[in-house]
């Protein structure tokens, strides 16, 4: 299996929450359903790890980071002053695809509340905030966005009451018809108010474990 792919697929287990805070990713067993080297294993967990989504610690391996909640509270700072000028710059320059891609997207959060798919809510929730970014920025913008909806997705899977998620699909459905109408200024309020909305629905009082399936998580 690539390392891209290793890489892709322990993302993804994060944003499905099969992946908890706090999880050991051990790199025999990484090994073991991979069918690669611990070496090739090493190279994807010290990536991980530079973007802090992992935490190396010596003599104990890796695991899922834990962000505290003075983490959290900085991580939403921090894309509080990114998120809502790209949204402005996308008003400027959204094509109809773009507004097509956008409207598929909320779509599929749609159906996945329908059937209550908590892992695919969380899942999609974080992707539309990259759809978004990607159609304005292909170069660091893109990488840090990711970065940050992955650490945001692990706060949202220890904060969040599994009951309610925190990222509601109106508000992005509201936020696309905004970009559609080119309305910069709009558009940006609404992002921050989505982004305060988020931080201020989590519960900082709990924390959910669990140990890993790696085998559902590398499954062809």
């Amino acid at each position: 299996m690539d390392s891209d792919i290793i890489y892709q697929r322990i993302q993804t287990g994060i944003l499905e929450r099969r992946l908890l805070p706090g999880a050991k990713l051990a790199e025999e067993r990484l090994a073991e359903v991979t069918g690669v080297s611990r070496t090739k294993i090493r190279e994807v967990l010290a990536r991980l790890a530079h973007e802090q989504i992992v935490t190396l610690i010596p003599n104990r391996g890796a695991f899922v980071s834990r962000p505290t909640v003075e983490e959290a509270r900085e991580m939403f700072e921090t894309r509080r002053l990114i998120e809502p000028p790209l949204v402005a710059k996308l008003c400027r320059q959204a094509t109809p695809e773009n507004i097509a891609v956008l409207r598929a997207h909320v779509d599929k959060e749609r159906l996945a509340r329908q059937q209550d798919d908590l892992r695919s809510i969380i899942r999609l929730s974080g992707e539309f905030h990259i759809h978004l970014v990607e159609m304005v920025s292909r170069g660091i913008l893109t990488r840090v966005i990711r970065e940050l909806t992955s650490l945001t997705c692990l706060i949202i899977t220890l904060y969040d009451k599994p009951s309610a998620p925190a990222c509601p699909q109106h508000e992005h459905s509201e936020l696309v018809d905004l970009i559609e109408a080119r309305d910069e200024q709009a558009a940006q309020q609404q992002m921050l108010s989505h982004l305060r909305h988020i931080e201020h629905t989590l519960n900082f009082d709990g924390e959910l474990q669990g140990a890993p399936d790696f085998k559902t998580i590398f499954a062809a």
